[in-house]
């Protein structure tokens, strides 16, 4: 089986592969306190919740942005499943073209997503990444990643307010059925929740316009809170939540990982 593990600033998303097929999935919080004995028993954990031992683990690929947490969590994946991870970076031999200014700085996440898209869709996207930044990712149908656009995500955003705000208390992001907020608690949803749509739908307009072929690209979600703000947009034509785990099974193979 394959261990994928996306490891970014809030979350690490992880994802058991038997083969092609998600077996299952889970998140964790990115702690970068805690010990590689610690991660090793919260990863050995799962595993067997998902019914698996950690010796069925033949492989483990990763993608991280956190670089803080990153070897604790390589050296706990290491001691429960005695498997050394391989990462994913900018100077992985993957079957995409970094077509930027500096490619050495483009993100693991955002290279896997890429890979994830050509190779799923097979024409020109964007990926929108609900993370803790929401990026997007431009993409031809040829492997050309393009660049794209990084702005703050959602919940750093809603973070932010509350924390700068002493009288705006902490509040679930989930849509509200009105925009013109009732509750303190809805105006805060709605200006979070409907203003990220509204971003989205404005900045897929502008690179649209600008995109090289002429062409109208597919737009694609991902992310931990792409299902909540997609029925929101008009733009997102697909949610696909597990891209970049898919992402991380499509680089595993390439780069010569088997399980």
């Amino acid at each position: 089986m394959l261990l994928a593990l996306d490891i970014g600033n809030t979350e690490i998303t992880a994802g058991l592969f038997q083969g092609d097929t998600l077996e299952a999935h889970w998140r964790l919080t990115t702690n970068p306190d805690r010990t590689p004995d610690e991660w090793a028993g919260a990863i050995g954990g799962f595993l067997v919740q998902a019914g698996h031992s950690p010796n069925e683990v033949r492989a483990v690929c990763l993608a991280s942005v956190a670089p803080t947490a990153t070897q604790s969590v390589v050296e706990g994946v290491a001691t429960a499943t005695g498997r050394t991870g391989v990462a994913v970076h900018a100077r992985s031999r993957l079957p995409v073209q970094l077509d930027v200014d500096e490619p050495l700085t483009v993100g693991a996440d955002r290279i896997v997503n890429v890979l994830a898209a050509v190779e799923l869709y097979h024409a020109d996207i964007i990926v929108v990444d609900f993370g803790t930044a929401t990026t997007f990712d431009c993409i031809t149908a040829d492997a050309r990643f393009l660049g794209g656009v990084i702005m703050p995500g959602l919940r750093t955003a809603s973070d932010q307010l509350t924390r700068r705000a002493a009288k705006l208390p902490a509040t679930e992001l989930r849509a509200p059925s009105r925009v013109i907020g009732r509750r303190t608690e809805e105006c805060i949803q709605a200006g979070v929740l409907y203003g990220a749509a509204d971003a989205v739908d404005g900045i897929v307009r502008r690179i649209r316009a600008e995109w090289p072929t002429g062409g109208s690209p597919v737009v694609i979600a991902t992310g931990g809170l792409a299902s909540v703000v997609a029925p929101l947009t008009t733009s997102i034509q697909h949610t696909h939540p597990d891209l970049t785990l898919q992402g991380l099974r499509i680089a595993a193979g390439h780069l010569g990982l088997t399980w």
